[in-house]
């Protein structure tokens, strides 16, 4: 009876490193153009300064290169059982990014007796404050949807940088509040939200949104397109 050989994780590298930063595929996205996959972070940032695909050079999109992207869940769990221990830890770096992204927020001072306030203060905070840090993701497009016949849209820009990412428990109230804040908008004015052009209620979590808007019309591109139209409150 012939034994039955060994495969050592090396044996698969070629199949489950990333082209761009030569580690472990981490939450790995495949460009659905040329089917190459990389880590999650590589390929957005990449994608930020270029619209080839950084191991084939082929355009991906001509304007938008993000939408052309797909997360692959199943060969992210196949990599984790690959590796032993990758998945802890990467949910202990994670964990302590936002460790060290709290810390500096809250001036640096990690003393017992600060940390007691600090916790304290979160439990005051409502819901709008909470940032759902272990919560699913879910990744963003944020279009400034415009019209040349309304004013309030000509004078305001769009954002810089309109792709985000965050719970999939934030609501369109906070989304509202998010790009208030980005566009510095004054007081008079009021922000629509918009999927597949059906104004969002400002308690729809993004969540909700996905399943019964984006997905169930079909829209299967990656990240979830959202459009904001600012306006001016006569209220």
């Amino acid at each position: 009876m012939a034994t039955q050989r060994k495969h050592l994780v090396r044996d698969f590298n070629h199949y489950i490193t990333c082209y761009v930063c030569k580690g472990y595929l981490i939450k790995p996205t495949t460009v659905t153009e040329c089917l190459h996959t990389f880590c999650k972070r590589c390929i957005v940032q990449h994608f930020e300064d270029s619209n080839d695909c950084p191991k084939c050079g082929i355009q991906v999109h001509e304007t938008n290169p993000l939408e052309m992207l797909r997360l692959d869940n199943t060969l992210e769990e196949i990599i984790f059982k690959l590796v032993p221990g990758l998945r802890e830890k990467e949910q202990q770096q994670e964990i302590e990014f936002w460790r060290k992204t709290k810390s500096r927020e809250n001036g640096g001072d990690d003393t017992p007796r600060a940390k007691r306030a600090r916790m304290d203060d979160e439990d005051e905070e409502d819901g709008d404050h909470d940032h759902h840090r272990s919560d699913p993701q879910i990744a963003i497009c944020l279009d400034c949807l415009r019209n040349s016949s309304q004013s309030a849209e000509n004078i305001v820009k769009g954002l810089m940088k309109k792709f985000i990412r965050c719970s999939s428990r934030v609501t369109v109230g906070t989304i509202k509040k998010f790009l208030s804040l980005k566009l510095k908008l004054p007081t008079s004015y009021e922000l629509d939200v918009l999927c597949n052009g059906e104004i969002m209620g400002k308690d729809h979590t993004m969540e909700f949104i996905y399943m019964t808007r984006w997905r169930l019309r079909g829209e299967s591109s990656y990240p979830m397109v959202l459009q904001y139209r600012p306006r001016i409150d006569f209220g």
